[in-house]
């Protein structure tokens, strides 16, 4: 398996870019209000938790059930050491992702693991942290949760804490978290974790270690994951052991990842947008008890239909469009 044309990187990058531009100018021009804008931040921080789920499933080839143990992790570190430590928000927020990373060396062992064996131990790794947060009361404030601790800060005269600030902080961070990915994917790294996905038996007998890739590939999304928790912690001001840990923060990144195509990069951030957004404004006020079996349909006619999501979809059109020009051409 060879790595992938520089062009092909070149477009990907292009669209990141683009997005990230029209991303940014969108609540500028269209004057959106603080709830809109509200949306939009949460849609992002799903969409970076997509991005990590995906990173993980797509490179590492290892579907996990759990991320809600990262995203959990990271939001209560950061929440933590900024008001018990007084450590500076800019600080904790990174701080959290390397202590979502360092839970994740605890996972380890499951690498051993594949499959379903592998998403259902992450997904008690998940449990087992939302119980120690909720019992570990002196620290963590227990089931009542954290409500004082410190809000984004404002940096050179722009304040982060305001919905504008949230918004811009968070696509920044996602759109850094994209490049990295992409560099991966490129990569000889990313050829050999595609490698190991396909095949990791094979990818043994040539000397490939993909034990220690897929360890690094966990690492890296507890990362990812630890780092967003953190952001939507001080975006929210406040915590509590079944929000943090919460099904909702391993569930939806997976449909959202699925629904976007998650094979691309892209994919799962437009995924979380299209499925936050339409369960905040179309699944609950149709369904307000139970929107999520809206969410189900809408993801099982997607499967139905592009099996490869939404970037497998706009991508097959593409592919028509380029198609019969050729043919008009010929």
């Amino acid at each position: 398996m060879s790595a992938k044309p520089a062009s092909s990187g070149a477009t990907t990058a292009f669209l990141a870019g683009a997005a990230l531009l029209v991303a940014a100018a969108a609540p500028i021009v269209l004057g959106l209000g603080n709830y809109a804008l509200g949306l939009l931040v949460s849609a992002l921080v799903l969409s970076g938790l997509a991005l990590s789920w995906a990173l993980l499933g797509n490179l590492g080839g290892m579907v996990s059930f759990g991320h809600a143990a990262f995203f959990g992790v990271g939001a209560y570190a950061s929440a933590l050491a900024s008001a018990r430590l007084g450590v500076p928000v800019a600080v904790a927020v990174p701080l959290g992702g390397v202590i979502a990373s360092a839970s994740a060396l605890t996972m380890l062992p499951t690498l051993r693991l594949s499959g379903p064996y592998f998403a259902l131990a992450i997904l008690a790794y998940a449990q087992i942290f939302r119980i120690l947060a909720t019992e570990a009361t002196p620290i963590t404030g227990g089931a009542a949760g954290l409500q004082r601790y410190p809000a984004l800060p404002t940096v050179f005269g722009f304040d982060l804490s305001t919905r504008t600030g949230s918004y811009v902080l968070v696509l920044v961070v996602l759109t850094l978290f994209v490049g990295i990915y992409v560099a991966i994917r490129r990569s000889h790294v990313g050829t050999a974790l595609r490698a190991i996905a396909e095949s990791e038996v094979a990818t043994r007998v040539v000397g490939v270690d993909s034990v220690r890739l897929k360890a690094w590939m966990l690492i890296l999304s507890a990362f990812m994951a630890g780092v967003f928790g953190a952001l939507n912690a001080h975006v929210i001001g406040f915590l509590e052991p079944d929000y943090a840990f919460g099904g909702t923060w391993s569930v939806m990144p997976i449909i959202a990842a699925v629904f976007g195509g998650y094979h691309t990069v892209l994919g799962p951030i437009f995924g979380a947008v299209v499925i936050y957004l339409f369960d905040q404004l179309v699944a609950k006020s149709l369904i307000p008890v139970g929107h999520e079996i809206l969410l189900g349909l809408v993801l099982a006619a997607m499967v139905l239909v592009a099996p490869n999501g939404i970037s497998g979809l706009v991508g097959g059109v593409f592919d028509r469009i380029k198609g019969g020009r050729r043919h008009a051409a010929t």
